[in-house]
């Protein structure tokens, strides 16, 4: 058996591929892309090879070193037969990735939903050691969570434990992805945030941002994490404004998730989280004022130690 595998972080934003050693948790080499699932799964899957392939050679271990891929995919997995079932953030439906990868690769391939996956690599390697009940919250494109109790990770009857970002907070609310109304993920997401920045943008009201996107070519259009921030640290009124109205939602699906699970602490993660201090300072400091101050006494909230590389590493133990 080889000392390392391949694991594969696929969101709706980017592709993160890395080669991991199942030992340490050491990513010795990792690659990345963006996902451009507008562009649909054919071109999809041709980023994830590229990215693969790319990971491989920066990390410079033989082939007969590395023997598994994992993936970690946005969105509901039939982990058995190893297919996305349905994917809105990526917009992929029963796409069969370990016949895909198999193929290509010529090794053993798992498939795992993205926070799944992430919350296994931060329990074996991150912030989610030495808890046996924890909950890990990723908040990126989407927002999904993985919920550990005694030591186990629960998926459900189903497998679609931990879809935090699907619980209603405003009933007949916006328009989800998942095709229901009023989830939190329409309301807290990095793509909600985005959206309400450009609907506030074309109502007239004036922002950073539009010059922000300029400097970067105008990003095809998509409002990145890292324009946020940015315009935050230049004082920007409207993006402080989405991003406050964005945390009063998910520290209240974070207090509803407190008080019924009771959980020894929250692992928070994803591409908004990392980038944006201020987002996760004043989530945590909503989330205990909301929740019960018991359930709250003793919780730890901190961000995910594998950063990035959370879903990498998970993908790799499958």
């Amino acid at each position: 058996m080889g000392k390392y595998s391949i694991g594969i972080d696929l969101g709706g934003t980017k592709i993160i591929a890395g080669v991991v050693n199942k030992e340490t948790g050491e990513v010795v080499g990792h690659a990345k892309k963006h996902t451009k699932k507008e562009k649909g799964s054919d071109i999809v899957i041709q980023r994830v090879f590229e990215t693969v392939e790319k990971a491989i050679c920066i990390a410079g271990v033989p082939i007969n070193q590395i023997d598994s891929i994992g993936i970690g995919a946005a969105g509901q997995v039939d982990r058995e037969n190893g297919v996305l079932i349905a994917s809105p953030n990526l917009n992929c439906f029963d796409l069969e990735l370990k016949r895909i990868l198999e193929e290509h690769f010529n090794m053993p391939v798992k498939v795992g939903n993205d926070v799944e996956v992430a919350t296994l690599g931060e329990m074996r390697f991150g912030n989610g050691v030495g808890y046996n009940n924890f909950l890990c919250v990723f908040v990126g494109t989407g927002i999904g969570s993985g919920i550990v109790i005694n030591g186990q990770l629960m998926r459900g009857a189903n497998g679609t434990a931990g879809e935090i970002g699907h619980m209603t907070v405003d009933g007949g609310g916006r328009p989800c992805e998942c095709g229901a109304y009023g989830c939190l993920e329409a309301y807290a997401s990095r793509t909600a945030i985005e959206k309400r920045i450009k609907a506030e943008l074309r109502r007239g009201e004036s922002s950073l941002i539009t010059s922000i996107l300029k400097e970067d070519d105008y990003a095809n259009g998509t409002i990145r994490s890292s324009h946020m921030k940015k315009a935050l640290e230049q004082g920007d009124e409207l993006v402080l404004a989405c991003i406050n109205e964005a945390s009063d939602y998910l520290s209240s699906g974070l207090c509803s998730v407190i008080n019924f699970l009771n959980p020894e602490a929250i692992v928070l993660g994803g591409g908004l989280v990392d980038s944006i201090d201020y987002f996760y300072d004043i989530i945590v400091k909503k989330t205990k004022k909301k929740a019960l101050p018991t359930a709250v006494s003793s919780l730890k909230i901190t961000k995910a130690k594998l950063g990035d590389f959370s879903g990498v590493v998970g993908a790799a133990l499958l």
